[in-house]
C-alpha cells in the first residue's frame, strides 16, 4: 500500500461515476478549493452505442458497458437466475438504461422519512428533482427548467399507438394526466426521458462532460477499488487497481461510495464492514460490525403484454440492417428521428385494488413487440405494453463470496415471496387485459401474443407470471438509510460507527419508488452535495399532489 502523499491525497475520493457519483464529482468540485478524485471501473461513454437512445440495448449487452450481474435461482420464479446488468462506464448506469423519467409518487418519498430517515420527504425532495431538470415539454411549478438534464418527449407520440394506448386508459375509468411527475401520477399520458436534443442525457454527459477540464477535478478510468482504507474505524482512503498497479488514494474529507445498489455493499463487505456471519463465510475480517450491509434488496418485475398488430406501423418493420442503418444515419446526421428516443412515449400509473392509496402499477407502451434486453422480437408487427406490480413486499440480499471484489457477489431477490406480490400481479394481467380490450385499441389490435386468453385463474396467472417476467433492472435498498439497527446509514447518509465514510446512491433507498430509479437516484445526489458541502438545504416546497379521494372504497 502506498503512503499518503500530495499527488494521492485528496478531499474527496468518490468510488463510482454513476447516476450519484458524476453529480457529486461535479457539485463538489464546484469549491475551487476543494481537490476531488473520481474513480471509475468502466471507461468513456463516448461510444455512439451509448448516446444514441434507440441504440440502448448494446450497451446494455456488452461487457464492456456491464457489469453483467446475475441472480442466484431464484426460488419463487421456477429457479431461473435473473439478469442484473450495472453500468461500468462513466455515467454508470445511467449510461445503459432505458433513460426514462419517473420521479415516483410522492407518497414514496415520504415513506423514507416515515421510516426513520429524518427529512427525507417530498416537499425537502422536490426541489432537487426541479433543480437537476431542465423540463423541453411541462412548464409548471413542478417542474425544473434551469437544470443539467433534459427532460424530453422524444419524437411526441408520433405513432398513432401511443395516444391509442392512452385513450383506451380513459375508455377503461381511469384518468389522462399530462406529467405524471407533477400533481398526479394516477393516470394515462405521455412518457417522459432524459434525453438531450436527439442524445442520451446520462450523468457522465449532463454533468461531467461540461466540467471535466476543471482543475480541481481529477477523473481516473478503468480504476478497480478493492477495498476501503480503515484506521480505527475511521475511513482514510481506497486501495484501486490501475493499469495493473496497486495505487491507493486518500481523503482528507470524506470517502463516498457511489458504486450502485450491487457495487456499495459488496466494497463495504469486502472491506470488513457487514454482518460477521456474511464476512466470516466470505473469509473476510470484520473490522465493523453492521448487519444490514446488504440486505434489504428490492427490485421491481415486469411482464410484456404483447398483441399482433392490423397495421403495418410497428417498430418490427425497423429491424432489417438497411432499416437500422437508414435511423443510424438521420441520427448522426440530424439527431432527430427514430434514433433520438427510447420508444417509451406513452404510459400509465394505476392502483391495483380499492383500499390502495396511490399506484402501485406502471406501464410502458411500446409500439413494437420487441424483449426489453432487445435480443428477441416478435415477427410480424406487433406492440407491447410493460406492466409491473411496483410495490413489492419481498426483500432479498447482496452478499460477498470472497474479499476479491472481482468475484461477483451473491445475489438473492426473493422475487415473489410474498402474497401481497404474488396478488399485485395477478392484478396487474385482469386490469391490463380489460385496458387493451377497450375500443381504442380496435382499429391495432389482433390476436394476443402473450399472455393468451386462457390464462385466467389465479393459479394459471401464478405461473404464467413465474415464467415470464423480467426484472426492470431497477435494484436498491441494501446500504438502507435510517435510524434503527439495520440502518447502514443514517439520514446525512453517513456510514453508521464509521467515520468520513458516506454511500451516496439508490442502495440507500429504504423502500422503492412507483417509478424507475435515476430520476430520485439523481435527486438523492443533489441533496447530499448540500449535506456534504454543509450547505443550508434548498428550502422545502410543499406542492400538492392528487389522492383519489375514494381511494379506500374503489380502484379508478
Amino acid at each position: 500500500m502506498s503512503e499518503m502523499n500530495s499527488s494521492n491525497e485528496y478531499d474527496y475520493v468518490i468510488i463510482g461515476a454513476g447516476s450519484a457519483g458524476a453529480i457529486l464529482a461535479n457539485r463538489l468540485s464546484e469549491d475551487k478549493n476543494m481537490r476531488v478524485l473520481l474513480l471509475e471501473y468502466g471507461g468513456s461513454d463516448a461510444s455512439i452505442f451509448v448516446r444514441m437512445p434507440t441504440a440502448l440495448s448494446i450497451p446494455m449487452n456488452s461487457a464492456t458497458y456491464n457489469w453483467g450481474f446475475e441472480s442466484e435461482p431464484e426460488p419463487y420464479l421456477n429457479n431461473r437466475r435473473m439478469n442484473c446488468p450495472r453500468g461500468k462506464v462513466i455515467g454508470g448506469s445511467s449510461s445503459i438504461n432505458g433513460m426514462v423519467y419517473v420521479r415516483g409518487h410522492p407518497r414514496d418519498i415520504d415513506s423514507w422519512q416515515e421510516s426513520g430517515a429524518d427529512g427525507w420527504n417530498y416537499a425537502n425532495c422536490l426541489p432537487y428533482f426541479k433543480k437537476l431538470e431542465n423540463h423541453r415539454v411541462v412548464d409548471s411549478e413542478y417542474a425544473g427548467r434551469d437544470g443539467p438534464v433534459d427532460i424530453s418527449a422524444g419524437n411526441g407520440m408520433k405513432n398513432p399507438l401511443y395516444q391509442a394506448f392512452v385513450e383506451a386508459g380513459v375508455e377503461a375509468g381511469y384518468a389522462e394526466t399530462a406529467d405524471y411527475n407533477g400533481y398526479q401520477q394516477e393516470g394515462f399520458g405521455p412518457k417522459y426521458m432524459n434525453v438531450a436534443d436527439g442524445i442520451r442525457a446520462s450523468t457522465g454527459y449532463s454533468y461531467l462532460r461540461p466540467v471535466r477540464h476543471r482543475g480541481n477535478l481529477q477523473i481516473v478510468k478503468k480504476a478497480l477499488a478493492q477495498r476501503l482504507i480503515l484506521e480505527n474505524k475511521k475511513a482514510k482512503g481506497v486501495e484501486c487497481q490501475v493499469g495493473g498497479q496497486t495505487r491507493s488514494y486518500f481523503a482528507r474529507r470524506e470517502v463516498i461510495v457511489a458504486a450502485g445498489a450491487i457495487g456499495s455493499p459488496q466494497l463495504l463487505q469486502v472491506s470488513g464492514i457487514g454482518a460477521k456471519t456474511t464476512l466470516a463465510a466470505a473469509g473476510i475480517e470484520t473490522l465493523h460490525e453492521l448487519p444490514g450491509v446488504g440486505e434489504n434488496l428490492q427490485d421491481h418485475l415486469e411482464f410484456n403484454f404483447q398483441y399482433r398488430c392490423k397495421q403495418p406501423i410497428t417498430l418490427n418493420g425497423q429491424l432489417d440492417l438497411l432499416s437500422k442503418g437508414r435511423i443510424g444515419v438521420r441520427w448522426l446526421l440530424c439527431r432527430d428521428g427514430l434514433g433520438s428516443t427510447n420508444h417509451f412515449e406513452s404510459c400509465g400509473f394505476i392502483r391495483s385494488q380499492a383500499g390502495v392509496q396511490w399506484p402501485d402499477i406502471q406501464y410502458h407502451f411500446l409500439p413494437g413487440a420487441i424483449s426489453y434486453d432487445g435480443r428477441s422480437a416478435f415477427k410480424g408487427h406487433g406492440f407491447q405494453v410493460h406492466v409491473g406490480h411496483n410495490r413489492p413486499t419481498s426483500r432479498g440480499f447482496v452478499r460477498a463470496t470472497s474479499g476479491d471484489i472481482l468475484n461477483a457477489p451473491k445475489i438473492q431477490f426473493n422475487y415473489l415471496q410474498t402474497e401481497t406480490d404474488k396478488q399485485g400481479f395477478r392484478d396487474a394481467l385482469r386490469l391490463t387485459r380489460e385496458i387493451m380490450s377497450q375500443p381504442a385499441m380496435d382499429a391495432y389490435r389482433e390476436e394476443v401474443i402473450s399472455p393468451r386468453d386462457d390464462v385466467i385463474s389465479d393459479e394459471q396467472i401464478d405461473d404464467f407470471v413465474a415464467s415470464a417476467v423480467d426484472s426492470a433492472y431497477h435494484p436498491c435498498g441494501t446500504c438502507r438509510m435510517g435510524n434503527d439497527d439495520l440502518a447502514v446509514v443514517d439520514a446525512e447518509l453517513r456510514v453508521r460507527g464509521v467515520a468520513n465514510l458516506r454511500v451516496v446512491d439508490a442502495s440507500v433507498f429504504p423502500s422503492i419508488p412507483n417509478g424507475n430509479l435515476n430520476a430520485p437516484t439523481m435527486m438523492l445526489a443533489e441533496r447530499a452535495a448540500d449535506l456534504i458541502k454543509g450547505r443550508p438545504m434548498l428550502e422545502p416546497f410543499d406542492a400538492p399532489y392528487y389522492t383519489d379521494p375514494q381511494w379506500q372504497t374503489r380502484q379508478r
